[in-house]
């Protein structure tokens, strides 16, 4: 799986919002806090703002924050409102490809690496990691054998 810089940067202004205990916080300032491009993110805050995740007010003592609590925001969400659906195969959902022959069971792991992922991606919460009380399952894969292996 390929993080785009769309999600990355989403999560890394989301979580900044998560730590600013729900007061506003103006756009440039989230831009500066994890030296994002402003332009950029302003484009993913909107994203964002359409797919409930943030409010946003504008005006002098404007700015954004989470739309509904950390502790209900995952990471999976967050991917799925930047890029669309978590695992695609040619643009496609996996249950829409079929395969023949050789490959004809190809399908099933494409299926199974969508299950993966949403099994990491929605157990883990903007709470959880702007805390750094990770899930157990994202504690245990992150110190699995070969988990930091570059392959």
């Amino acid at each position: 799986m390929q993080i785009s810089a769309r999600a990355d940067y989403a999560l890394r202004a989301l979580l900044t919002l998560a730590a600013s205990d729900g007061g506003l916080v103006k756009g440039e300032t989230l831009a500066s806090a994890q030296d994002l491009p402003l332009r950029f993110l302003e484009n993913i805050l909107t994203d964002l703002r359409r797919s409930g995740l943030v409010a946003s007010r504008r005006g002098a003592e404007g700015g954004y924050q989470l739309a509904r609590p950390a502790a209900e925001i995952d990471v999976a969400t967050v991917i799925r409102a930047t890029d669309g659906p978590l695992a695609g195969v040619r643009g496609r959902r996996p249950e829409e490809v079929t395969y023949e022959g050789a490959a004809k069971n190809l399908q099933d792991v494409w299926i199974a690496v969508r299950v993966s992922l949403r099994q990491v991606l929605e157990s883990v919460t903007l709470a959880d990691i702007a805390s750094g009380e990770l899930p157990e399952l994202i504690r245990e894969h992150s110190q699995a054998p070969g988990a930091w292996s570059r392959r």
